[in-house]
């Protein structure tokens, strides 16, 4: 009866010591897989008309000194010829979401009447996607039409994303365009397209890296969840007394 015993004893402390690495295992996998927390419109502060604050970046996309450019750019247009422009970047929309929609509910919510909405610009980028949206009132569509809102969201904006995410690029580019348009100058058009030879090499991209550092963790954490459990149940079994004596 004793020998039984001692061996459920045993078994009982084998399988804690096996349980708890993997529970070590499972909540570092979490903090490589928990994704970005998704944006909704109602995180987002309330802002009115006039209001100086004009790029809200909240993906982190943006480096301080273009948004101090971007910001100033906007804010001489404002007193110019009271259009205004707002850059707003999000990390992840909510479930159901799309950049139009929350475009036009952050719209709204900002500038609810049609006199707040007249001279407003409000484009919206979503890092995990890059989606975009652009959305302008009234009085702003006869200078931003419809053709050149598209093209500042594909092309303007589009291109330097898609050529490695060149975020800050395409911003300044972006809010060069607007400024120009909503001033009622000539639309200088999107940036020059510029083809170049991609030739192969052995280097390993950024996100490549950080993908392999984090999955040689986790395989590791693996390889030791299994091997120390069993290493430490041998020693422990080892220097356990014989039941014989």
């Amino acid at each position: 009866m004793k020998k039984i015993l001692n061996q459920m004893f045993s078994v009982k402390k084998y399988l804690t010591w096996l349980i708890a690495p993997l529970v070590m295992v499972i909540l570092a996998l979490s903090v490589f897989v928990t994704p970005a927390s998704a944006t909704g419109v109602y995180q987002i502060p309330s802002l009115s008309e006039g209001n100086s604050n004009w790029v809200l970046d909240q993906g982190e996309i943006i480096s301080r000194i273009n948004e101090g450019k971007i910001s100033g750019a906007f804010e001489d247009l404002a007193k110019k010829t009271g259009n205004e422009v707002r850059f707003v970047t999000i990390r992840r929309l909510d479930y159901g979401e799309t950049p139009e929609s929350f475009t036009q509910e952050l719209f709204e919510k900002w500038f609810p009447t049609p006199a707040e909405q007249a001279n407003q610009t409000l484009l919206v980028l979503d890092t995990v996607t890059n989606g975009t949206a652009i959305l302008s009132g009234a009085e702003v569509k006869p200078l931003l039409t419809d053709a050149i809102a598209e093209s500042v969201l594909s092309e303007t904006l589009g291109i330097p994303i898609r050529d490695g995410n060149k975020y800050n690029q395409a911003f300044t580019d972006a809010s060069d365009r607007l400024v120009a348009v909503l001033s009622g100058e000539a639309d200088p058009g999107p940036p020059e397209v510029k083809e170049t030879v991609q030739v192969e090499g052995t280097f390993t991209k950024a996100e490549d890296t950080d993908q392999g550092n984090a999955t040689a963790w986790v395989v590791g954490l693996l390889i030791a969840a299994t091997i120390i459990p069993m290493a430490t149940y041998f020693v422990y079994q080892v220097n356990q007394p014989s039941s014989d004596s």
